[in-house]
């Protein structure tokens, strides 16, 4: 048995975790897990990433009968050391969730051979792609039937366990693609609706080469940490009940106002100084044990300053050219691929200046996309690295990608990174898929 995810370059950076709607789309790039059941409860994990142990193929098939086993542990003793950040972690995710689910015990094991030609640490979300094909392979195995909704949210759910506080777009597109669409994916409840994607245009991903584990540091969660304290300041402001609020739409829903309004609600409620946590005791009237015990998450109990203007006013305007994206996509004007480049390099400005999630190699990367014939560029996936996806006119391509290759990569020692993983166009994937061999 083989189960195939494809990943996804997507709109809507770091809004998914505060509940707003995203618009990825699947890539062709895929992670694959070969699966043989065994009748011990032994799960043995490899792993074909030159990083990770040797591995065997003969004549194109992947052969299960392991010559070293990179990691190996009990099916019904499963633990995820939330400050180590290894590869195995994600599997053991995907299998945790689904074990957990169903209320399963004495469980079957598996031999796994994990495979791919998603760049790790790249943006594009391999870490996800890993714990939702881990959840799909184990459901198949054991025999049991779930919805693809059904799938994304225990997956979406169980990556929590490394101790990465995301949201759900990744498990959602890895599910929910569809080969030549992307997808509005909302949340609460999860749905995808069908955005067809200018014709005109290719998307292009550019690998920065800056690797970015978001596990293994605490960018991620400060962030994720910092809209949740924003969202709270502004629902006490509001006189709402802010104790029970989480995430910034949830602000916005239960004022009942517009995406534009909120900005203007977060420009006179907050300001652009960092908060102290001692502020932020005052403004919601609790002490700083309660605020390090009952809101905070344990990797930023320590965090001395936080920016919740400038996360909240990221979020807002995010989400609005979230829905203006698929808005020009739907209405198809003549100038539908400047437009949609507007709002990418809008979108790339404001996770430079306002979330703080980009690095100089990304920004020079996006200058040279857009020197070279994108209409748009800015970095996807968590950021802090990885890469960036451009619109470019169809017409445009070839030059386009020889320029950037000659600018961005050859000109350093970036050149040895496999050209294909590095710099790539690509389509709308399909999403998961499992294949049964005899």
């Amino acid at each position: 048995m083989t189960s195939r995810i494809h990943r996804y370059c997507q709109k809507g950076e770091h809004i998914d975790y505060c509940g707003y709607s995203v618009l990825p789309m699947a890539v062709e790039q895929d992670m694959l897990i070969a699966v043989e059941p065994v009748k011990t409860h032994i799960l043995q994990l490899a792993n074909t990433n030159p990083l990770y142990p040797y591995w065997v193929k003969k004549k194109m098939k992947i052969t299960l009968s392991l010559p070293r086993r990179d990691f190996s542990t009990s099916a019904n003793n499963i633990q995820i050391d939330k400050t180590k950040p290894l590869w195995h972690n994600y599997f053991l995710c995907g299998f945790k969730g689904i074990q957990e689910h169903f209320g399963l015990s004495d469980l079957t094991g598996m031999n796994c051979l994990v495979d791919g030609n998603i760049p790790p640490s790249s943006g594009l979300s391999s870490s996800s792609a890993l714990v939702c094909c881990a959840g799909l392979v184990t459901l198949t195995v054991l025999g049991m039937n779930l919805s693809k909704v059904e799938l994304a949210e225990i997956c979406a759910k169980s990556e929590h366990y490394t101790g990465t506080e995301g949201g759900g777009m990744d498990q959602s597109i890895s599910f929910l693609a569809e080969e030549g669409t992307a997808k509005l994916i909302e949340f609460s409840p999860l749905r995808a609706t069908d955005v067809k994607l200018p014709s005109g245009a290719v998307f292009v991903i550019a690998n920065s080469c800056v690797e970015m584990n978001k596990a293994a540091t605490s960018h991620f969660n400060i962030r994720v940490m910092e809209c949740r304290l924003a969202a709270k300041l502004l629902a006490k402001h509001k006189c709402l009940p802010w104790e029970e609020v989480l995430r910034l739409e949830e602000v916005q829903a239960k004022l009942g106002v517009s995406l534009e309004e909120m900005l203007l609600i977060t420009e006179d409620t907050l300001h652009s100084e960092p908060y102290s946590p001692e502020e932020i005791c005052r403004c919601l009237g609790i002490s700083l044990q309660e605020l390090k015990t009952q809101i905070l998450s344990p990797n930023t109990q320590d965090v001395l300053t936080f920016k919740l203007y400038q996360r909240a006013k990221h979020v807002y305007s995010e989400a609005a050219r979230v829905l203006q994206f698929k808005k020009i996509c739907e209405e198809a004007p003549d100038n539908t691929v400047q437009l949609l480049g507007e709002l990418m390099n809008q979108s790339h400005v404001s996770c430079r200046d306002m979330y703080e999630c980009s690095c100089p190699e990304l920004d020079q990367l996006v200058d040279i996309c857009r020197k070279f014939g994108a209409q748009g560029s800015r970095l996807t996936g968590a950021g802090w690295g990885g890469c960036t996806v451009s619109i470019v006119p169809a017409d445009k391509l070839s030059s386009f990608l020889a320029n950037v290759h000659e600018a961005y990569y050859q000109r350093s020692n970036r050149s040895l990174v496999p050209e294909k993983q590095s710099l790539f166009a690509t389509k709308p994937g399909g999403g998961a898929l499992v294949f049964l061999e005899a």
